[in-house]
C-alpha cells in the first residue's frame, strides 16, 4: 500500500513512459548496529521456547527459495542460504520434541547477531497492535447485511522496481481503461455499487462498522447461526493509501489525540450513525478477503509472508526495512486492563500493513478475544527494537 503522490508520480512515466521519468524519493536513513544479547533488555527472561514455533512456520516459506537470492530488499540481510542453514538448525531443534527456553536462547545466540536498529527519528518509534475480530454473519444475504468481497479480478498490480531498480519494493495498483493504468475504484465508490453484480460476494456480516474494523485488521473470524466459525484472511488491496480517520475526528475536534483508540473511534461511529458512512469513506482503502475455511481446522490467521499468525509472537514491519522472517527483539509498552505493562520479547517479522511505514515501526498481533481486542485497541506505544540477521551475513555499510 504505497502514497497516492507516489503512484500519481509514477503511472504517467514508470509505466507509460509518456514523459521524462522524476527523481525518486529517497528512503529515510536506516541504521544497524551491532550489539551483543546483554544489550536486550529482558532477553534472559522472555519464554524463547515460544517464538520458535513461529519462527519455523516462517522457515518454511523460506527453505522454499533460491538459494542464491538475497534475503529481502537490504543486501545487508544476506542471502537466503544465510537464513536456510540458520532455519535447518532450527528444524533440527523442533523436531527433538518441546523446545525448552534455555535451548531456544542457545539457538538464537548460536546462529544470530542483534542489531539496534535506528530510522528516521532515531531508535525509538511507533508500536500498535492488532486483533482478529470476531462477527456474526451467513453465507447468504441477510436483512441489514453488509458483504466481504473476493478479489476481482482486473486489479493489476505492478512492480515498478521491474521499470528501474530506484523503485525497488515499490508497487502500484490500479485497472485498465482503455489503454490507461487508472487508480481503482475507492472504499466509497465501491460500497456504493461499483462491484455490484460481479458475483463477488463471500459472506453477509450484520454490522458495517464491525466491518470497517476487520479491513483494517486484514482477518478475522465470522460465526454463523449454526455457531460455525469462518476464517477469513486478506487476498487484495485496492491499491488506495490507508488514512487514519481517527486523525479525521480529532482534526474535526470529536476526539483528543489522547482519546483516539479503536474504542473511542467505534462508539463515536455508533453515536453518530448519519455520518458514520462519510466519515469511514474518508479511508478510501478498500480490502478484499479469501475464506480460508472452518477456525478449528486452521492455526491461526495468514500474515503477509503467508504463515500463520501466533499471538504475541508475530510482528507486522515495514518490509522496505525488515525482511520477514527476520527475528525482531522488541522492547516497548502495553496498555492491559490494569495498566500499561512493560512488553519485551522476541518476535518474528511475518506481516506488514498500509500504516506500518518508517525504519523503527511495528504492529504486535495479539490474537482474538476481548483481552485481544482491548490491547490491541489501545496500544500507541513509543519503543525500539533489535533486528537479528545470521552470523553468516556479515552487513556492511
Amino acid at each position: 500500500m504505497r502514497a497516492l503522490s507516489l503512484t500519481a508520480l509514477l503511472l504517467g512515466t514508470a509505466l507509460l513512459a509518456a514523459c521524462e521519468r522524476p527523481e525518486p524519493e529517497p528512503l529515510p536513513p536506516f541504521v544497524i548496529e551491532p550489539v551483543a544479547f546483554s544489550a536486550l533488555d529482558g532477553w534472559g527472561e522472555d519464554a524463547l521456547g515460544e517464538a520458535l514455533p513461529a519462527l519455523l512456520r516462517s522457515c518454511a516459506a523460506i527453505l522454499r527459495r533460491d538459494p542464491t537470492g538475497s534475503f529481502g530488499n537490504d543486501p545487508r540481510a544476506g542471502s537466503n542460504a544465510d537464513w536456510q542453514a540458520a532455519c535447518r538448525a532450527a528444524g533440527d531443534l523442533g523436531a527433538a520434541g518441546s523446545i525448552d527456553d534455555v535451548a531456544a536462547r542457545g539457538f538464537f545466540e548460536t546462529w544470530f547477531q542483534p542489531y539496534r536498529v535506528s530510522g528516521e527519528s532515531g531508535t525509538e518509534g511507533v508500536f500498535t497492535g492488532y486483533f482478529e475480530p470476531l462477527l456474526d454473519g451467513a453465507l447468504e444475504p441477510i436483512a441489514g447485511g453488509v458483504p466481504l468481497r473476493a478479489a476481482p479480478g482486473d486489479i493489476i498490480s505492478v512492480e515498478l522496481g521491474l521499470f528501474s531498480s530506484d523503485y525497488d519494493g515499490e508497487r502500484v495498483r490500479g485497472r485498465l481503461v482503455g489503454n490507461r493504468l487508472e487508480p481503482y475504484f475507492s472504499r466509497g465508490e465501491i460500497e456504493r455499487g461499483a462491484l455490484n453484480g460481479r458475483g463477488l460476494e463471500l459472506v453477509w456480516v450484520t454490522d458495517p462498522i464491525e466491518k470497517f474494523f476487520l479491513q483494517i485488521q486484514g482477518s478475522g473470524l465470522v460465526r454463523l447461526a449454526d455457531g460455525r466459525l469462518l476464517r477469513v484472511g486478506y487476498a487484495d488491496q485496492n491499491g488506495r493509501v490507508y488514512r487514519a480517520i481517527g486523525r479525521d475526528l480529532i482534526e474535526m475536534g470529536e476526539l483528543t489525540r489522547e482519546e483516539v483508540s479503536l474504542q473511542t473511534i467505534d462508539a463515536w461511529l455508533r453515536a453518530n450513525p448519519d455520518r458514520a458512512e462519510e466519515i469511514m469513506d474518508k479511508n478510501p482503502s478498500y480490502v478484499f478477503f479469501q475464506l480460508l475455511g472452518e477456525a478449528d481446522a486452521l492455526e491461526g490467521p495468514l500474515g503477509a509472508q503467508g504463515v500463520a499468525l501466533q499471538p504475541q509472537r508475530s510482528l507486522a514491519v515495514d518490509r522496505r526495512y525488515i525482511p520477514y522472517g527476520a527475528p525482531v527483539w522488541l522492547e516497548t509498552t502495553a496498555p492491559f486492563p490494569d495498566g500499561e505493562q512493560p512488553f519485551a520479547r522476541l518476535m518474528i517479522a511475518q506481516d506488514t500493513g498500509g500504516a506500518i511505514r518508517g525504519g523503527v515501526r511495528g504492529d504486535v498481533f495479539w490474537g482474538s478475544g476481548d483481552l485481544a481486542e482491548f490491547v490491541a485497541g489501545h496500544m500507541n506505544s513509543r519503543g525500539s527494537y533489535y533486528v537479528m540477521l545470521p552470523k553468516a551475513a556479515v552487513p556492511t555499510g
